[in-house]
């Protein structure tokens, strides 16, 4: 999809000196900015790649996080 943004100049030349350096284009340097972005602010997609994480790598047991998350748990107003 196309679309038009105005930058100011400064950070339309950064943007092309890095586009040039990582060879890209500046559509997928803007495009990679843009997702990277989104991904950061969007709370359910961090969690997603969180769980991923966890899924693949698995969860370590730790009584300590178990028994301070219970007692902080135990303590909040639902």
């Amino acid at each position: 999809m196309k679309t038009a943004i105005s930058l100011p100049k400064d950070v339309f030349d950064r943007a092309e000196r890095l586009a040039k350096r990582a060879r890209k284009s500046r559509s997928q340097l803007y495009c990679d900015a843009i997702r990277e972005y989104v991904a950061r602010h969007s709370p359910d997609e961090i969690t997603e790649a969180l769980d991923l994480v966890i899924e693949k790598n698995g969860q370590p047991e730790d009584g300590f996080v178990k028994l301070a998350s219970a007692r902080k748990l135990a303590r909040v107003e639902w």
